[in-house]
């Protein structure tokens, strides 16, 4: 069986380009940076931007493209946004309209995709310094779900936060949240740990994406900021268009992990 966890990441971009890979990207390409995906119309973008650089730990901005140009990125030359996720979310007046494997049919000069930063991103960092991630041994999606907590609003955009959920051993929690508060492009140190109700939760066993994981007795329900933010802010706002990832499918970066360590920018440092 292969180890996803060893490909490298234009293999993992190749594969999902060519229809081989269609899952959710959990593990793979372990060390190097995953990220979200946003697609709005250009009407949009730059209000977008300003929303993320208001709202830096759920929404990380890694990169945004052009309008038009999906294969022009600098953390992964040579790879194509309209091809290289496993799945697309087409979002028509924030109501989710369809998936699909590619954009290629869809994309126009008039749109501007934004990647954004991956919890993901964070677990290998996290394995290496002994953390237990048992979603990982389990093979399973993080759950995600969304809370009370409000983003900041810019201009047309507002909406609520959304969290990933690990179970995390009590005895690895303090370590678990020094090891993701350096890195912010990877939504950072955890937004909550313990009670979900206090963030809004009602019940762990109903995330609204993603796998039903609770917490074993030994362990507590730890909360990191999602880039999943944008399709709930989406189905606030309801723009005409709209096109994210869908949840679990991840854009992996040529990036590695140790090169965000510390960054809250990929600008000059």
């Amino acid at each position: 069986m292969t180890d996803i966890g060893r490909l490298e990441p234009a293999y993992v971009r190749h594969e999902i380009r060519a229809g081989a890979w269609t899952g959710v990207t959990t593990g793979a390409a372990l060390g190097h940076v995953q990220a979200n995906l946003v697609v709005v119309p250009d009407d949009l973008a730059a209000e977008f931007a300003d929303f993320c650089t208001a709202n830096p730990r759920p929404l990380p901005l890694l990169e945004a493209t052009a309008p038009g140009r999906p294969d022009d990125l600098t953390i992964a030359p040579g790879a194509d946004i309209r091809t290289d996720l496993p799945s697309f979310d087409v979002h028509r007046h924030g109501e989710l309209a369809y998936r699909t494997p590619t954009l290629r049919d869809l994309w126009s000069d008039g749109l501007v995709a934004f990647l954004l930063g991956c919890s993901f991103s964070a677990e290998n960092q996290l394995l290496r310094a002994g953390v237990t991630l048992r979603h990982l041994e389990e093979s399973q999606s993080v759950p995600i779900f969304v809370t009370s907590l409000a983003c900041e609003a810019v201009g047309r955009f507002h909406g609520p936060v959304v969290v990933s959920m690990r179970p995390i051993r009590k005895s690895e929690v303090e370590r678990a949240t020094d090891v993701t508060a350096r890195l912010p492009l990877a939504h950072g140190a955890p937004l909550h740990v313990g009670d979900p109700s206090a963030i809004g939760i009602a019940d762990l066993s109903k995330p609204d994406w993603g796998d039903v994981l609770l917490p074993h007795e030994d362990e507590v329900p730890v909360f990191w900021a999602c880039g999943v933010t944008p399709q709930a802010v989406i189905r606030a706002v309801r723009p005409e268009l709209a096109i994210t990832h869908t949840p679990g499918h991840m854009f992996i970066t040529d990036l590695a992990d140790d090169d965000i360590v510390d960054r809250t920018t990929l600008g000059p440092s």
